[in-house]
């Protein structure tokens, strides 16, 4: 029986043995302590989700449990509900579907969205700070100038040495505080180019050198509101790597590393200027295809399926051939329907076909 049917069904049985017995019968039950009631509640939880995870063969990580928990603890509606249909369909749950699942939470955007509010308001903070040093830098060298300047007309009487040197000190000072202030806007200017740079870093995956999913993601929504804006299509495709983990296993991580660089560079070359590639994570890549609906990204998909699929891939370390190289791919048109993040839920079902009938083709979702 299905999880969520399952619990349903337990459920009402046991609201229905409570009523159907006499009410003299039914004791009243003792109020817990609502600390008590509270740890409960919590190991309930708890145990619950380990369940899901030993019943489903999923992977104890982060990303799992925190997807699991918000599932199953209601505080993610959205996530409960596609959890609930999903089990009540009888369709697998897997690792596959959980990062589906995933990409449905809506926190996901807002943590990067406020992300990226933090950053801009650093570095604005910064501008602003190099503009006042130079202000004041600027403000500074006037008035070392026009000290300079009375004291070179005052240097004759002696009756003013006095003056002149408490002058001097002053001019002293006010040198040692316009370096300082050079030395903090130069040091701001460093933190501003590596702010840029950390920033750029942050959308590069470091082994293809391809954009990376928080790129893609971010990508997306622009993309999406211009599409919709002038009226244009927009699809995208998950693309992953055919039998990948037995390449790692045969040939090692290195050599597995290598095949998807190499793939990055087959979707780069072939894909087109009009189409932006990110690599989504493990053997996963997504390609987004501005201008052209599902059924012609299809076409294109499909003609760099075909091209890869032909090669004959060698390890080149060892001298030992890889075989043929596939993969499978999912396409939906983000334009479809007003949300956006609903075209990554169905091109991630057609992939999931993709790889049920067969492997090695380009379905459409």
């Amino acid at each position: 029986m299905p999880f969520a049917s399952g619990f349903l069904s337990r459920s009402v049985r046991a609201v229905t043995a409570s009523a159907a017995r006499p009410e003299a019968d039914v004791p009243a039950p003792a109020a817990a302590p609502a600390g008590r009631r509270a740890e409960e509640a919590r190991r309930a939880l708890l145990d619950k989700i380990a369940e899901f995870v030993i019943r489903h063969d999923l992977a104890v990580t982060a990303p799992n449990l925190a997807t699991i928990c918000g599932a199953l603890s209601g505080s993610h509606p959205e996530l409960a509900r596609a959890l609930v249909q999903r089990e009540v369909a009888g369709d697998p749950i897997d690792q596959r579907w959980l990062d589906t699942l995933a990409r449905l939470d809506p926190d996901g955007n807002s943590r990067i969205a406020e992300l990226e509010t933090l950053t801009d308001k650093l570095e604005y903070a910064m501008m602003r700070f190099a503009q006042t040093a130079r202000a004041a830098q600027t403000e500074t060298s006037d008035h070392r100038g026009a000290i300079g300047v009375q004291i070179e007309a005052l240097a004759g009487p002696e009756e003013l040495a006095e003056v002149l040197d408490l002058s001097r000190a002053m001019l002293a000072r006010i040198e040692q505080v316009e370096a300082a202030m050079a030395r903090s806007e130069a040091e701001t200017e460093r933190l501003r180019e590596s702010l840029a740079k950390a920033r750029i870093e942050a959308d590069v995956d470091h082994l293809t050198r391809l954009p990376n999913r928080r790129a893609f993601e971010r990508r997306l929504v622009s993309a999406a509101l211009e599409a919709r804006c002038k009226g244009e299509p927009l699809a995208l495709a998950f693309c992953d790597v055919d039998h990948f983990k037995a390449v790692n296993d045969r040939h090692g991580h290195d050599a597995g590393d290598r095949v998807l660089c190499a793939l990055a560079g087959t979707f780069t070359e072939m894909a087109g200027d009009a189409c932006f590639v990110a690599r989504h994570g493990g053997e996963e890549f997504v390609l987004m295809f501005y201008g052209i609906g599902k059924e012609a990204a299809q076409g294109r998909l499909d003609a760099i399926r075909r091209a890869q699929a032909a090669r004959q891939l060698m390890n080149r370390e060892t001298g030992q051939p890889f075989g043929r190289i596939t993969f499978s791919a999912g396409v939906a048109e983000v334009t479809e329907d007003a949300d956006t993040r609903s075209a990554l839920a169905r091109a991630d079902a057609a992939l999931y076909r993709a790889k049920q009938e067969g492997r090695n083709r380009v379905m459409l979702g």
